[in-house]
């Protein structure tokens, strides 16, 4: 009798316990931002788009990356993780990893496209430098939550230096200039929204000219250095380094303001506008859509900011609103530098637009730094 009413009372507990359990994740996707979502997965949508007039079977590879993403992220969101971050030990461990990636990258990855950038599994390719990304995000959000009253100290600069310099250096010899730029601004943004003192910011910027400097004389390859000058004289071998923007600046300036219409877009689908679904997926995109279709991206863009600005705002913790930091600066560095290549603004790098290039590595990424956001935002008190 007591074994039978112990035994019924331990399931009705374990009903009780699932049904909170339930109530909870309830709750927790109630408090969801859904805006943010939304403006994500429309870019996410509007990639994928674009890139299946391009090529079918990119498209059926993003739309898997993606989906691995969304599920990825909804996982971020049912877990607090927050907990985890606090321990010094797990933070290097994801710093570590991403190191461990990049050194495995060097000794083991093939070349592809001229670098060794990738990690192959089979038909599975992986940038093991967005990782990298990741984990500095994570990791310069955790040192600068502590050190924010301090950051204005040279020995605070000067260590989160050679924290970003680690990864920049194996990410540098693949050679991948524009993921190490990337980091960089990383850095760089962090340290700024830090509360880093003028002179040392304009020290700073100074040592950056120098050593671009001596990188001009030292370290840059010569396809390197003929990107740079095609940037100042866009008249420089047509045929060459500036063939891809000179077509882009076509395929832009003949959209008119509601494009040529899905499918239509004669630069990309004549193949006259190399990396289209990549490092050209913009000018691909606003030949099809127009100038409405460019002034559409821009505003989704922008609402991702704004959401991200909202929840770093209300978000409890240094560490969550600079790991939301981390987020923006990311896209904003890859936007920045995605159309200034495009557009004949920026030297040629590299550089995926995110939420709508192709790369499976990158909308991984993007994806989980979305989770960790909507984690933030799933469990603040308003």
């Amino acid at each position: 009798m007591n074994v039978a009413y112990g035994g019924k009372s331990w399931i009705l507990g374990q009903a009780q316990n699932d049904t909170l359990m339930m109530a909870e994740r309830f709750f927790i996707f109630r408090r969801f931002d859904w805006l943010l979502a939304l403006f994500v997965f429309l870019l996410a949508g509007l990639g994928l788009l674009t890139i299946s007039t391009i090529s079918h079977d990119l498209f059926y590879q993003q739309l898997i990356w993606n989906v691995i993403g969304v599920v990825l992220a909804a996982m971020l969101v049912l877990i607090d993780w927050r907990s985890l971050m606090q321990y010094r030990w797990f933070v290097f461990l994801i710093y570590f990893i991403g190191i461990a990636l990049l050194i495995a990258t060097f000794f083991f990855a093939p070349t592809i496209r001229g670098t060794r950038s990738w990690l192959v599994f089979g038909p599975v390719r992986f940038q093991t430098a967005e990782f990298a990304k990741m984990a500095l995000i994570i990791f310069f959000s955790y040192f600068f939550a502590r050190r924010h009253v301090g950051i204005g100290q040279i020995r605070n600069i000067i260590v989160s230096f050679f924290y970003f310099l680690l990864p920049a250096l194996f990410v540098f010899i693949q050679p991948d200039m524009g993921s190490m730029l990337v980091m960089f601004g990383i850095w760089f943004g962090y340290l700024i929204f830090s509360g880093m003192r003028m002179r040392h910011l304009l020290t700073a910027i100074m040592i950056v000219a120098v050593v671009v400097g001596i990188g001009w004389f030292s370290f840059l390859k010569p396809y390197q250095k003929e990107r740079i000058i095609g940037l100042f004289d866009p008249s420089y071998d047509p045929l060459g380094v500036n063939y891809s923007v000179n077509q882009a600046k076509i395929a832009v300036g003949s959209a008119g303001f509601f494009g040529k219409g899905l499918y239509s877009g004669t630069q990309v689908q004549l193949g006259f506008l190399p990396e289209a679904g990549t490092d050209f997926i913009f000018p691909a995109f606003v030949e099809e859509w127009g100038i409405f279709g460019m002034i559409i991206l821009f505003l989704l863009y922008l609402g991702v900011f704004w959401r991200l600005y909202i929840i770093g705002t209300l978000a409890s913790g240094n560490f969550s609103k600079l790991l939301l930091l981390g987020f923006w600066l990311l896209m904003l560095i890859h936007i920045t530098f995605n159309l200034g290549s495009a557009l004949g603004l920026l030297p040629v790098i590299g550089v995926p637009l995110s939420f709508m290039s192709y790369g499976g590595s990158h909308a991984l990424i993007v994806f989980l730094l979305f989770g960790f956001s909507e984690g933030v935002a799933s469990r603040m008190i308003y």
